[in-house]
């Protein structure tokens, strides 16, 4: 009888209906800006960012510790099987909920910060990791074993959805307040024109009571204590904190934005609370700021983002535009050719875009490069200086104090070496870099460092946004491009590819593609093998270096890239989904070479299209081209040519000459 009391009872399945997302199961998300000014809440949020750390730390290392065992017991998965091994160890969602749990209650000051359902959701992302890494994907590719992550990369703590089938119900992160409130609290006039201070003050709690809409026994209206739910004031993120915290409820509030044209998007989210689902708690490096850190409420609303009403407009257009189009993605340029569908003349001519950046582009770009190596080499001599025990002398210093001790002088020290650093006879550095002593400046500069790379990253997402509307408002939705590993270009040319960035574009595009009915098809190199063959349907070897097109059977000649683009519209597919199954559809594209045999050579010659950043909407500058690299001590002495350029030819004097089959001419984006 004792043994079935303190057997564990459990609730049952649930007899409700299941809650499903609405919209098909769609989601959005909008950063919401934490205004903490109050060094207590500061303090606060720093304790949970560590506690959070802890608890996921413990639980990945658990988790390794597990994967290992399962694996070496290869025996025994023969014999029992997979699943039973694994249910041994413990290795699935559950236990390693229970594991977080296990830590949180075994510590004595986590409960002080951190909830039980915070360390089951931090448990439920260290397991995602764990079951990539068992079950491999339809490929049969496996993720690698879960590692315990650094410190300065744990910058989100994931929260607990709300229920919206109970009402009032947000078990971790919840936020407070309506839209209207917080205007009203920010404006004078009650127009949408918020001006919210730099030092934004913390919402203070409800307070009093309010009516419950039942009646009591004697029959007076009830009434209730007021609580968080019934606050109607100013935007807030709150948290109540650990179980064993007596600290209350940490309030943190939001910043929404308030520039020009932003208002319609703050609406779309903010508007109806309903559409709230999960608020998740981020912090990002900012070293400008007191701690390092700046934090962010990345709250997930149900239903689709936020489309610009001129956006929308242009992708209904789009739509309407009955036209097929190929992509050749290049590393120095992207190339759009498109026809009418029906290649019928009376519906339209070809039309041709080349994306290259403009001369001012790449002198922006090659300014950032050289800051971004300055930076690179001050962050190198703040090292050396704190470690100059593992570091030699470089042949310069060596040849100084040799000429100091041959002169009798007294020995100078070297605050900076500048020679290698101290490794084995087999190259491995003698200590690890992670145990290095650095410095507070050197900290702050590399914070600095990448506070300015995810800027500019965030630039360049923007840029293939705005690139990829252009192309569908020009060749329509629907368009073929290459299937191509954009990890062996950055192999072969490195660097060079962040000043195109070609594989961000085609992501842009495809899914602007998406958003607009059509679609972005992908066609295996090996069936197709655009750059070899021609309009015609003849095949014109080219190798690499070869930029032009010419072709000795029909006489057409144009750009490689443009020629492959045109090329790419003809592509057809026994099954869209395997770019294997594409091939050349040659009747077709030579019957659109004799229809539009007047204009197809220009298209492929130049672009057709005009440019919206040129002030008289040319599309088109006539600049030198200027051969620049991001590594002057290496120019010269590059054996392997990018694309779009030949090797140098050099002169009797060994002066660089003019390269032939290269294009004088940009094209801006």
């Amino acid at each position: 009888m004792g043994a079935a009391q303190t057997q564990r009872r459990f609730r049952g399945k649930n007899k409700a209906p299941k809650w499903k997302k609405p919209d098909d199961g769609r989601v959005s998300v909008m950063v919401l800006p934490l205004a903490v000014t109050d060094p207590a809440d500061l303090a606060r949020l720093e304790k949970l960012f560590g506690s959070m750390w802890s608890v996921k730390r413990a639980v990945q290392r658990d988790a390794r510790a597990r994967v290992d065992a399962y694996w070496a017991a290869f025996h025994e998965r023969e014999h029992d099987g997979a699943k039973a091994v694994r249910q041994r160890l413990g290795l699935s969602r559950e236990a390693l909920e229970w594991c977080a749990y296990k830590h949180l209650e075994a510590s004595g000051h986590l409960k002080h910060h951190a909830s039980k359902a915070l360390a089951m959701h931090m448990a439920d992302e260290v397991w995602n990791g764990v079951q990539r890494h068992l079950f491999p994907d339809a490929t049969g590719h496996r993720s690698g074993k879960p590692k315990t992550g650094r410190w300065h990369d744990f910058t989100r703590i994931p929260g607990r959805a709300r229920s919206h089938t109970t009402e009032r119900k947000w078990e971790t992160f919840r936020l407070v307040g309506t839209l209207h409130g917080h205007t009203m609290a920010y404006t004078d006039d009650g127009r949408h024109t918020v001006q919210q201070p730099r030092r934004m003050p913390v919402p203070a709690a409800p307070s009093g009571t309010v009516p419950t809409g039942k009646t009591t026994t004697s029959g007076k209206p009830g009434t209730r204590k007021a609580t968080w739910w019934d606050h109607t004031g100013p935007l807030a993120v709150v948290f109540a904190g650990g179980p064993d915290s007596g600290r209350g409820n940490l309030v943190l509030p939001v910043r929404i934005p308030q520039q020009p044209g932003q208002w319609a998007r703050v609406e779309h989210f903010l508007w109806n609370p309903g559409r709230w689902h999960k608020v998740d708690l981020v912090r990002r490096r900012k070293a400008s700021v007191p701690g390092g850190w700046v934090y962010e409420a990345h709250l997930m609303v149900l239903g689709p983002g936020y489309t610009a009403p001129a956006v929308r407009q242009m992708r209904q257009l789009a739509a309407a535009l009955d036209r097929i189009g190929g992509v050749d993605g290049n590393v120095s340029n992207v190339s759009v050719v498109s026809f009418p569908a029906s290649l019928d003349p009376a519906e339209g001519s070809p039309a041709s875009t080349e994306i290259t950046p403009s001369p001012e582009e790449r002198t922006l770009l090659e300014r950032e490069a050289k800051k971004r190596r300055g930076r690179a080499r001050a962050l190198e001599r703040s090292r050396r200086a704190t470690n100059t025990a593992q570091y030699g002398l470089s042949k310069r210093q060596t040849r100084r104090a040799e000429q100091r001790a041959a002169k009798g002088l007294t020995p100078k020290a070297v605050s900076v070496p500048g020679g290698a650093r101290a490794a084995r006879v087999d190259g491995v550095p003698k200590q690890a870099f992670r145990r290095d002593r650095l410095s507070v400046n050197y900290r702050e500069h590399r914070a600095r460092q990448a506070e300015h790379a995810a800027s500019m990253a965030e630039h360049r997402r923007f840029r293939a946004r705005q690139v990829a509307r252009q192309i569908i408002a020009a060749h329509g939705p629907v368009l073929v491009v290459e299937d191509c590993d954009i990890r062996t270009w950055y192999r072969l040319w490195g660097k060079r590819l962040s000043q195109t960035t070609p594989g961000l574009l085609i992501a842009a595009l495809e899914r602007e593609c998406t958003a607009a009915g059509g679609r972005l098809l992908r066609a295996s190199t090996w069936s197709t093998a655009l750059s070899q063959y021609c309009l015609c349907g003849e095949r014109v070897s080219k190798s690499l270096r070869d930029r032009e097109h010419k072709c000795t059977a029909c006489g057409l000649d144009g750009k490689r890239d443009m020629v492959s683009a045109a090329l790419a519209a003809f592509v057809r597919f026994a099954d869209v989904n395997d770019p294997k199954a594409a091939y050349l559809d040659t009747t077709a594209s030579r019957h659109a070479q004799v229809i539009f045999s007047e204009g197809l050579e220009e298209a492929l010659r130049e672009s057709t299209t005009p440019c919206q950043n040129t002030p008289r909407g040319a599309g088109r500058v006539a600049v030198p081209h200027q051969r620049g690299t991001s590594a002057p001590r290496t120019a010269g002495r590059r054996d392997r040519a990018t694309p779009d350029e030949t090797r140098p030819v050099r002169d009797h004097a060994g002066a660089p000459g003019p390269r032939p089959g290269c294009n004088p001419q940009l094209t801006l984006w």
